[in-house]
């Protein structure tokens, strides 16, 4: 980060953000093969926006949606290259974004996932002097899920949750990491409009996972169990990081820079990350504790 940058950052302000836009706002992911062009427009728009705003700050991760979770949800066990089919899937969706970002007027660049990482024994290491020189150029990265080879040689689904962590480095930092999905957080209840658990410690994610609403069966990775075991790796490396409802109507994503103190109101969310949430402009606490019980005997399923 350039001394200029580091002295014009707010506190709490992120240096780089990742934002991941889930599958299930553009397709259905019952699907197979399903991409709502229309809403992909939206959405490009507004990142778009927000990339020319805070040029060379912004990495895009597209969720796979129907495609990616389509490509491998019957996978040959045996098959060390089983899960390869992931790679042309999720390339369709990045190549839909990327010309969705340039017919909005953002240059950007579709990157392969597979190219940048590999696992070794102590875990997935990533080249990332591509994705720097992009953003040193305002180029838009634009990423999704993928496989990745292992340490026996075998390829593994690396979701799209877990791409973000890729970027969790000292040289980008501070991140903040933004999924938005279908739902505004972790819901502390059965309903969608049930009250949003607004922070969460990392070490807390055990109590958390109580509150989640079960995988529908045709989602492959894992819903928000697997959305919530991601973050909680990245914000233990250092990230702050944020659960929020994708809305294709809202005028801009700007506010995804500011404090969070600072977003608008009326944004409920879920914070992930080290630090308790500062308290919001008219000085209520944002972070509740302990974590709420759920109800008894709830059938808790639903497909995020």
């Amino acid at each position: 980060m350039s001394a200029e940058l580091a002295e014009a950052l707010r506190p709490d302000e992120p240096r780089t953000l990742v934002l991941k836009v889930g599958g299930s706002l553009v397709s259905d992911k019952q699907s197979d093969d399903d991409l709502d062009e229309s809403a992909l427009r939206d959405y490009a728009a507004q990142i778009a926006d927000l990339a020319r705003a805070y040029p060379g700050r912004v990495v895009f991760v597209a969720g796979g949606g129907a495609l990616g979770h389509g490509a491998v949800r019957d996978l040959a066990e045996r098959n060390p290259d089983a899960v390869l089919p992931l790679t042309q899937a999720t390339f369709r969706v990045k190549w839909a974004w990327t010309k969705a970002f340039q017919a909005a007027g953002q240059r950007a660049m579709p990157l392969q996932v597979a190219a940048l990482c590999t696992e070794d024994d102590n875990g997935v290491s990533a080249q990332t002097a591509v994705v720097s020189r992009l953003l040193s150029e305002h180029i838009l990265p634009v990423l999704s899920g993928d496989c990745v080879v292992t340490t026996d040689g075998r390829l593994r689904i690396m979701g799209s949750d877990h791409v973000p962590g890729i970027f969790v480095a000292a040289d980008l930092a501070p991140v903040r990491v933004v999924t938005l999905t279908d739902v505004p957080g972790i819901l502390t209840g059965p309903a969608h409009d049930s009250p949003v658990l607004p922070h969460l410690f990392p070490d807390e994610h055990v109590s958390a996972r109580d509150l989640l609403w079960a995988p529908a069966p045709w989602d492959t990775s894992d819903a928000m169990h697997g959305k919530l075991d991601a973050l909680v790796a990245h914000a233990r490396r250092g990230a702050e990081c944020v659960i929020a409802k994708g809305d294709r109507d809202a005028p801009d994503l700007r506010h995804l820079f500011s404090p969070l103190a600072l977003w608008p109101q009326g944004i409920p969310c879920t914070v992930i990350s080290r630090r308790a949430r500062r308290t919001d402009r008219e000085g209520h606490a944002d972070h509740v504790r302990p974590l709420p019980s759920p109800p008894p005997d709830t059938d808790r399923r639903a497909g995020r």
